[in-house]
Order: C-alpha cells, then structure tokens, then sequence
C-alpha cells in the first residue's frame, strides 16, 4: 500500500505475482477516476518504481515505471470513470439524471481494509458534493481480491480464476435512486498500447452447474491487432446479484452496451498518466463501454438497495469453463438412449428375419 508513501490521504496499491521467469504487476489507484494498470514483465525481478511528488503534482507523465523497463512486454489500463442513473419511462424513453463522475469522489483509505492473508481490499467512497443526498446513507465500493492459485470464486457468479488473474467487485449498497424506475450504468474504459486492440467477445453455453440460470459470457480481450496471440481480458457472467449474500432469484440483468472508441480524455492526474506519459495522447487508443444494470422496470435495486457485480481482469486467454460432470450424463443419456433403442430395434429385426415359421412338416 502506498510504497515508498507514509500518507493515506492518496491510494495506491501494489499487487505483483512472480514466476520463476516472469512477473506480473496490478497498480490499483483512486487517484483521479479507480483505475488499475495492468503490466507483464519477462523478469521474475521487475519493481515498481513510483515518483510520489510528481504522481501527485498537475503533471504527472514519467511518475511510475518498473524497472527494468525493457522487460515491459505488454502494458494497458482499465479506469472506471462515471456512473449513470437513467430510467425509462415510457413515452418519453430514456430519461438520464447528472452523471456521477467517480474521479470527483472522496475514497476511503485502501489500507483500512487492506487483507494481506485473505488477499484483498476495498476502496469505498462516496461523491465530494452531493447535491441530492443520495449517498447520505449510501456508499460505491471496489472490492479487489489477488490469487495464488487457480480456483473459484466461492459466491455468486463463482467466476473461474488462475494464477494470472484478479477478480473486482462493483458495490453499490444504500445509495437512494433519484426516480422510481431508476437503473444504473458503470463506464468502463480501457487503454491499448500501439499494436493491440480491444474487442467484445460474447459465449454462450448450455452449462450453468455454477451461475444457474446464467449460460452467457462476455470477455473484453485484448489482441495483437494482427489477432494472433490475446494479450489480457475483462471478463463476465451476464448478471449482477441484489443481495450481500446472492443466491439465483437475487439475479439483476447485465448488458454491454457496445464498445466504442473513446473521443473524449481521461480524468487528470490518474495513474494512466503517469504511467503512459506523452503517449496517451498520440499512439495509445481509449476504448469504452456502458455495462447497465437491471429489467425495464428497475424494480431489484429499488426494492433491496443493493447492487454487486464481480469482473475478471487478467492477462492471456480468458478462463473457460469446461462442461460439468452433470451436463455431460444429462447429454449422454439424451443421446444414448435413442441410439440404445435404434440398435436394439435393428437387431430384433435381423432376428425376425433370420427365423422361418412354418406349419408344414418339410418333405422328404
């Protein structure tokens, strides 16, 4: 947490996995918008190296780095930059309130909650000025959690993770909705480097052992522009949970609304800054897409005040799920049984045809 820092009024905190001849490093930050930088080095040894006074001055270009950094083999930045509360009533359509620009929040400190056996800590924070008393008894939070190992989440929506990857969890608990039939949208932007581009990929299956009633994955890959190797990934199920402790009726609707190229700048003094310097504006692209929350009716969120959604974030190919033990006896039974049925039938008629009857005794 903060290294190299003695003060909690900025977070910053440092999550680096090392492999026997490689090493990856997740930056999470609220300084600016919540943002986590992501960077894959060829050295078991890489560091990272922070210039706190210019991190937190007007012009922060060049204030992070890992060292070496030639062994910088792939780099990019998810940032997490505004909230909106839309509803749709009809006939009027699609009505948005003022948007929650999350760079403009006041976060709590990350080492509060920091867990360094369980792995895992949560930035919580709530706007500067809040016009409208929403967040009075209310709060967003970003829950992180770093692994070890491969495995799987144990609650809702149990997402599938290995030793490269780390699972966020969006919050947002007791923040009244400024409409009846209110629903909400977290923008999510993502920043390339020259040489990889950003896409929206969309899986479905007939396995749901572990999301029930849930048989889609979305993954937002990173690719060489040339497609032949995926480079990192956002991923997940297509639903969020209504309840601290989900279960399946605590379902609440998740859509992507599109990924597009991002016309407009990130928030100032952030870590992508300072991180891709003079090059975020020239050879990197900014990518973004809306993932709202809930049915026409918003009614999940309105009833319970609660909203958790869990994503992915990793490096390589995204984790997939291979088909349960179930499904798999389900399908083979499904078509077994009439294969069973049509060799048996088969055989019972060659039988027939084999054997002769007749009430004539044969002449001799």
């Amino acid at each position: 947490y903060n290294p190299g820092w003695n003060s909690s009024a900025v977070n910053l905190l440092h999550v680096r996995a090392a492999g026997p001849e490689d090493s990856l490093h997740y930056v999470w930050s609220s300084i600016g918008a919540p943002t986590v930088l992501l960077v894959a080095t060829q050295s078991p040894s890489s560091a990272l190296r922070v210039n706190w006074t210019q991190l937190l001055s007007p012009s922060p270009a060049g204030a992070i780095w890992i060292d070496p950094p030639e062994s910088v083999v792939y780099s990019t930045a998810v940032v997490f930059t505004k909230l909106f509360e839309f509803s749709e009533a009809k006939p009027l359509g699609e009505f948005f309130y003022p948007t929650y620009d999350l760079s403009k929040f006041s976060w709590d400190s990350f080492n509060h909650t920091l867990n360094h056996t369980a792995l895992t800590a949560e930035l919580s924070g709530a706007p500067a000025t809040d016009p409208s008393g929403s967040f009075a008894n209310g709060s967003l939070a970003f829950r992180v959690t770093a692994y070890e190992a491969c495995g799987r989440a144990e609650r809702l929506p149990s997402l599938l993770h290995t030793a490269d990857s780390s699972q966020l969890e969006f919050i947002l608990a007791g923040v009244a909705p400024r409409g009846n039939s209110s629903r909400f949208a977290l923008e999510v932007a993502t920043v390339e480097e020259a040489g990889a581009v950003r896409r929206l990929r969309s899986e479905r299956s007939i396995d749901d052992e572990y999301t029930p009633t849930i048989f889609e994955v979305l993954s937002l890959v990173a690719e060489s522009q040339n497609g032949s190797s995926t480079l990192g990934f956002l991923q997940w199920k297509a639903t969020a949970y209504g309840s601290r402790s989900p279960r399946r009726e605590d379902g609440i609707r998740c859509r992507a609304q599109g990924l597009q190229a991002a016309n407009w700048t990130l928030p100032v003094s952030s870590i992508v800054q300072a991180y891709f310097g003079e090059s975020l504006g020239s050879t990197c692209t900014i990518s973004a897409l809306n993932v709202s929350f809930g049915g026409e009716e918003g009614q999940v969120y309105q009833e319970k005040r609660y909203l958790s959604w869990s994503v992915l974030l990793g490096f390589g190919q995204p984790p997939r799920d291979p088909f349960s033990a179930l499904v798999i006896s389900i399908a083979a039974v499904a078509l077994g049984t009439p294969l069973a049925m049509l060799l048996l039938g088969s055989c019972l008629v060659l039988l027939a045809q084999r054997r002769r009857y007749s009430e004539y005794e044969p002449i001799n």
